[in-house]
């Protein structure tokens, strides 16, 4: 069969692409540390705004998704990348860090939207035994918007060997990148209209009122299933503050930060892809998959902050800024790859946790309520960490927080693991009777 934009591939890939036009140029900027400005005490205070409301608006945006559909959710949530970055071109002129504060708070609200809906689209749309490939689909396709932004970066700032703000040619690449991803996001189709190539739709049960699905939003904190995650959740982003504004932020040059995150985000797509492989590989059972998955991420995070652990032995946040160049040669290659496997790591645990939430369900309105009680979970670790780093916390310190979250996730994990099952079973305790009866045959309307 040719190429249909209502297939699920067809939208998985329209959703990357917004992805790689929103978030990733904003990964690209907030992986420079302090969103590319040398005052990162500003970058680092937004951020901690930006997650503080993401948390919040995370757990709601899965009843906004279910209300208004995956297309006017994420048109919504990608204008507030626009503006988060027209704020930090607002303050190499005007130095209004409350603007760009509140910028980022406002972004917290967008970005809560765009997740949930894309996490939703990402678990819900493929079959069950492709929902790996999608997601390392979708986060390689989304990544490659991080290395365009470095790429963009490191061209422009290459002359700058000392660290300094970004200047305003970036920022506006960035803004042009983000709103043409706002605009795709207007050819989205409606998940009623999302079919398998056999025909199939995708499963979506109908929107039961705003008190219902409020309630089932809520529900989530009593579903043991997320409650076993919530550690491994909590981590998946703590760790950012301390990889872009410490190490990346404080050790290197401007040039050096963005070259690094060419690396870094290059090495995202390679852990999620070939992570994804594995996960649905179909020569053994779905279980056995969660478990190997498992190992292999612990074994891999473990390895990669024993060595982060030696590499922070070499500098404090006493010292005055390294400014480590790419030019030193063989002292800056293990770094790097020190910093590129914090990369691969970072994808192949978000990987995990999406692919252990889309062995739960394959209902688009269920997945849309998980995606966001996950955003709202790790939003909140992340605003802890990023005040954390705002407020000059040793730099081992922050290392050893991280390092002990990850390694307080693998049980909960674990637990989930044994119990995944090769085919789910989907449930309607959180419709109404008059609308679970007949749950299968009803199409959505958005």
């Amino acid at each position: 069969m040719g190429f249909r934009w209502t297939s699920p591939l067809a939208q998985v890939i329209a959703v990357g692409f917004i992805c790689f036009c929103c978030p990733g140029m904003f990964n690209a900027l907030n992986s420079l540390g302090g969103g590319g400005q040398v005052d990162s005490k500003v970058g680092q205070n937004a951020n901690v705004a930006l997650y503080t409301c993401f948390a919040v608006f995370g757990l709601l945006s899965g009843a906004i998704h279910n209300k208004l559909g995956p297309k006017w959710t994420i048109f919504l949530g990608c204008s507030t990348y626009v503006l988060y970055a027209g704020s930090l071109l607002n303050y190499n002129h005007r130095q209004n860090g409350a603007f760009t504060i509140a910028a980022g708070g406002i972004l917290g609200v967008g970005a809560g939207m765009l997740w949930t809906a894309q996490g939703a689209m990402m678990m819900a749309y493929p079959r069950e035994q492709q929902k790996g490939r999608y997601i390392g689909y979708f986060w390689g396709i989304f990544n490659m918007g991080a290395v365009l932004g470095s790429v963009i970066a490191f061209a422009i700032n290459f002359d700058q060997t000392e660290s300094k703000s970004l200047g305003d040619a970036t920022y506006a690449v960035f803004i042009a990148l983000m709103g043409v991803g706002t605009l795709i996001a207007l050819s989205l189709c409606p998940p009623s209209k999302v079919t398998h190539a056999n025909g199939d739709h995708i499963q979506i049960q109908p929107f039961p009122t705003w008190l219902g699905e409020i309630k089932a939003i809520f529900r989530l904190f009593l579903d043991w299933h997320m409650l076993v995650l919530i550690p491994m959740f909590l981590s998946s982003n703590w760790f950012y503050s301390y990889q872009f504004s410490t190490v990346n932020g404080r050790y290197f040059s401007l040039r050096t930060q963005s070259l690094n995150n060419i690396l870094y985000w290059f090495a995202q797509i390679f852990g999620s892809y070939s992570f994804a492989r594995v996960l649905d590989f179909q020569g053994v059972n779905r279980r056995k998959r969660a478990l190997w998955g498992l190992t292999i991420i612990t074994v891999c995070f473990v390895a990669t902050w024993i060595g982060g652990i030696f590499f922070q032995r070499t500098f404090s946040i006493e010292d005055p800024h390294p400014n480590h160049d790419f030019k030193l040669g063989a002292s800056y290659v293990g770094p790097l790859f020190l910093y590129m496997f914090y990369g691969l790591n970072d994808a192949a645990w978000q990987t995990y946790i999406y692919w252990l939430m889309g062995a739960l369900s394959n209902d688009a309105t269920v997945l849309s309520r998980y995606a966001g009680f996950y955003k709202c979970i790790q939003s909140s670790g992340a605003a802890i960490s990023w005040r954390i780093n705002a407020v000059g916390t040793a730099y081992m310190t922050e290392l050893i927080i991280c390092f002990a979250l990850l390694v307080a996730s693998i049980p909960g994990a674990l637990f989930l693991a044994l119990r995944i099952k090769d085919h789910t079973a989907e449930e309607t305790y959180d419709l109404p009777p008059s609308l679970a009866s007949d749950k299968q045959t009803q199409e959505q309307q958005f």
